[in-house]
């Protein structure tokens, strides 16, 4: 028996002297060593105690050492947990818990937090090289050789926690072959082959940094310049070296901020992809206007990768998420899982080798979200045209029932954005003592302006029905997201809750 992930993404570069990671102060990282790293560190998780299937929980700030202990729990059949470095001690041992994570590897700086919801039943280790605690002493002196742990395409490789804004964090199960699966649909798709050289700013604790960049960079044997975060002016200094990029909504905007980026810049590209949070139509616009690329917008969540993509050959759709990746089967379905006809708003369903195996630990949850017939309901809302382009209007969660009416945000965020004065718009609903609830708009305004709202709610009142127009706008110097640039609805709902109590 093989290694499913082992044997297509680490496997085919042993001994290899081609360029994998270029590191921001320009050294670079082999892919041979990048593999015989991952070796040795797999030995490392073998001699800390774990067995395969066991869990591993990795809290570290982006480096080659955190990518190549992931490699390695993978060759040692190790199943891996990655964790948000904002997520604080308590929040780490709720995940610790819920996994039954054997050992948590952590930067030295966390451990002092992190030891006492480890405890005795977690093992700490740390990234250094300082006594007993130490991952990387661990490491030291071991082989470069290891001998691979079998795993077929269906066993656990990552448990991925969802964000937990609607109740308890769960753990997504990632197997072999969904990671896999995706990474060869979005290799194929985007057209990536060992000539390209990807930017990488993202994290790698989340599906985009991680499962899309680093999968399809191993599979395609193309080297990254690997950034620990988004720097504007480090990733302009290195924009000349790539030839594609992958980031949220939140790069593109603060690149179009800087006049350093024209089409000179950035002419030799071949690919920019977006994904994680919504773009902007406007964004999307400018940056063709500047640039003279069309931005690739995609869609995809922890618990199937990636669900859709624009087309890298045909129309790139502003505003839309594309149409379904090869082998996903992408339906919009109503309240009682029947399939709409295309033109109608309702949740998004997907199946295909993609969907993850089910919440860790939560059968109900499971059978609530992942139907029979193997499609999983994604909770997004959307509208799927007449040619198969998706365009997500919301989360099923995120719709407001204002008197009886249904509105949604995004239509209310795009009437809004497009008004002269606004830099962008979140949507809410909140509790109403006549309505149910009501509309609230908060609007980040161009700095220095300071919209009229009165000639806001007039623009409004010509192109939306009067029950989806706000009943309150607020002014905010900018909306709360998290560490993806995902706007966080739940904290804004929080905040204003309480704006029409009697």
């Amino acid at each position: 028996m093989t290694n499913h992930l082992h044997d297509a993404l680490l496997a085919p570069h042993r001994g290899s002297g081609r360029t994998f990671l270029i590191l921001a102060d320009g050294s670079r990282i082999s892919f041979g060593g990048f593999h015989d790293l991952a070796a040795r560190y797999a030995h490392a998780l073998r001699a800390a105690g774990l067995a395969p299937g066991d869990r591993v929980a990795l809290q570290l700030e982006k480096s080659p050492h955190m990518l190549a202990v992931i490699a390695g729990a993978i060759r040692a059949g190790v199943v891996f947990l990655p964790l948000n470095t904002a997520y604080t001690p308590a929040e780490v041992g709720y995940f610790l818990s819920d996994a039954g994570a054997k050992i948590l590897v952590c930067d030295p700086a966390f451990a002092p937090g992190l030891a006492p919801v480890a405890g005795a039943q977690v093992r700490l280790l740390t990234m250094d090289s300082e006594g007993a605690g130490s991952f990387a002493d661990l490491a030291e002196g071991q082989p470069a050789e290891f001998p691979t742990h079998p795993r077929g395409p269906s066993d656990l490789a990552a448990l991925l926690y969802t964000s937990g804004t609607t109740g308890r964090s769960k753990g997504a199960m990632l197997s072999h072959d969904n990671l896999l699966s995706n990474a060869v649909a979005l290799t194929g798709a985007w057209r990536f082959t060992d000539a390209d050289v990807l930017l990488h700013a993202l994290p790698i604790f989340h599906t985009h940094g991680l499962f899309v960049a680093t999968n399809i960079a191993l599979l395609s044997g193309c080297a990254m310049i690997f950034l620990p975060k988004f720097d504007l002016a480090t990733v302009l200094r290195h924009l000349p070296g790539a030839t594609a990029m992958m980031g949220v909504p939140t790069f593109y905007t603060r690149l179009l901020s800087d006049p350093r980026l024209d089409r000179g810049l950035v002419g030799h590209m071949r690919l920019f992809v977006s994904g994680s949070a919504p773009l902007l139509a406007e964004t999307h616009r400018e940056w063709q206007a500047r640039t003279g690329h069309m931005i690739l917008e995609r869609y995809g969540m922890t618990e199937t990768n990636m669900n859709t993509s624009n087309p890298y050959e045909g129309e790139r759709r502003a505003g839309t998420v594309g149409l379904p990746l090869p082998g996903v089967e992408v339906r919009v379905c109503g309240p009682g899982g029947q399939e709409l006809p295309r033109g109608e708003v309702g949740v998004i369903e997907v199946r295909g080798p993609n969907v993850f195996q089910g919440y860790w630990q939560m059968p109900d949850k499971t059978r609530e979200e992942l139907r029979p017939d193997g499609f999983f309901i994604t909770g997004d809302l959307a509208v799927m045209g007449p040619d198969g382009y998706v365009t997500i209007v919301g989360r099923a969660k995120d719709l407001v029932i204002s008197g009886g009416f249904n509105v949604y945000p995004k239509e209310v965020e795009e009437a809004l954005d497009a008004l002269p004065g606004v830099v962008e718009s979140a949507v809410i609903g909140v509790p109403h003592p006549d309505f149910g609830e009501a509309v609230v708009a908060v609007v980040v305004p161009v700095a220095g302006t300071g919209p009229d709202e009165a000639a806001l709610r007039a623009a409004l009142a010509e192109g939306l029905a009067r029950f989806k127009q706000p009943k309150h706008i607020a002014f905010l110097p900018e909306l709360p997201r998290n560490t993806m640039g995902k706007v966080q609805k739940n904290v804004l709902r929080e905040r204003f809750k309480g704006l029409f109590a009697r």
